[in-house]
């Protein structure tokens, strides 16, 4: 499998990367790898969410 050479910057809170860099030393793996994998397991849990365009609108007073 080629690898995509396009590189994205994600704006995470300082807590959360500690946490996933923390965690990818304890594995000895990259913060991506620890990201992707992440990802993996959330991804069908998150397409379940509903989406802003589906948001109820306010009620009327």
């Amino acid at each position: 499998m080629a690898r995509d050479p396009r590189k994205v910057s994600l704006y995470l809170p300082q807590t959360m990367l500690k946490e996933i860099e923390h965690e990818a030393h304890r594995q000895d793996r990259s913060m991506s790898w620890i990201v992707r994998q992440a990802w993996q397991l959330a991804k069908e849990h998150i397409r379940k969410m509903p989406g802003a365009h589906i948001m109820e609108p306010p009620p009327e007073d």
